[in-house]
Order: structure tokens, then C-alpha cells, then sequence
């Protein structure tokens, strides 16, 4: 193969940050599962509690599932006392979500959950780096959300 055509090879900077999702995944599911928790669902009611209330369609977005993946959550989440649907006063067909009583305590536990996993994942950094590596994933995050942006354009 001449210089000028070979092939650019990546870093594997994607692999590892591939790699790592599946075991944190992975990992935080078996720390919240004692709750009754998936990652999915405490990613959905730590979105409703964060917002206070929202409808099923932002819940969906924010939570990086499809509409019917999102309904179906709250079918189980609303089944098992977490999530309480109620009618917008002004607009009658907008169903807001919110947490119940149990599902603020449920998240409070699975939150306690995730920040002992998160502990332990990050042990071996120096607390300095541990802000440098919270911050460099941020910068990923931002600039991946602003090409998928700049693409639309």
C-alpha cells in the first residue's frame, strides 16, 4: 500500500467509550435491581423528578426511548405505585406524569444506589481527575448534540 492510501485508523477512544457504557449498564443494573428498578425506569422517574411533572412524550425524549417504550414504563411504573398520571387543567388530552409518595422514595434509594456504584467506579482516580473525566464527558456529550444539530441544518 503507498503512504498516501492507507487507511486512517481510530484511536479507539469509541470502542472504550463503547465498552464502558455496556459495563456501567451492566453494573448500575445489578445496584438498583434489589430496588424492583431497571435502568430504563430509574432513568424515568429521575427525569419526573427532576421536572416535577411532564408528559409522556418528553418523558420518552428525555429518556432516550421510543413513545411506546415510554408508555409501557409507565404502565409498570404507574402499576407498581411509582408514577401517577394526571390531566392537564388546561388542556384536557395532555396527560402530566408525576412521582408518587413511594416513587420519590424508590428514586431516593436507587439515587443512594447509583452514587455507591459511581463511587466505586471512579476509586481509582484522584478526585481532581475525577472532575477532569466528568468534565471531558461532558465536552463528548456537547459536541456530539451539537453535529447531530449542525446536521440538521
Amino acid at each position: 500500500m503507498k503512504k498516501g492510501s492507507e487507511l486512517a485508523m481510530p484511536s479507539g477512544t469509541a470502542y472504550l467509550i463503547g465498552r464502558l457504557h455496556r459495563m456501567v449498564r451492566m453494573r448500575l443494573a445489578e445496584s438498583i435491581s434489589p430496588l424492583g428498578l431497571t435502568v430504563q425506569q430509574y432513568t424515568a422517574l429521575a427525569v419526573v423528578g427532576a421536572r416535577g411533572q411532564l408528559s409522556n412524550a418528553q418523558l420518552a425524549e428525555r429518556s432516550f426511548v421510543t413513545p411506546q417504550t415510554a408508555n409501557e414504563m409507565v404502565k409498570a411504573m404507574e402499576e407498581k405505585g411509582w408514577i401517577e398520571r394526571a390531566a392537564d387543567p388546561s388542556h384536557g388530552r395532555i396527560i402530566h406524569l408525576r412521582l408518587t409518595r413511594e416513587g420519590q422514595e424508590v428514586l431516593s434509594r436507587a439515587h443512594a444506589a447509583a452514587a455507591a456504584f459511581e463511587t466505586g467506579l471512579l476509586a481509582e482516580l484522584a478526585p481532581r481527575d475525577r472532575q477532569r473525566f466528568h468534565d471531558y464527558m461532558k465536552a463528548c456529550v456537547n459536541a456530539l448534540s451539537l453535529a447531530s444539530i449542525d446536521s440538521n441544518d
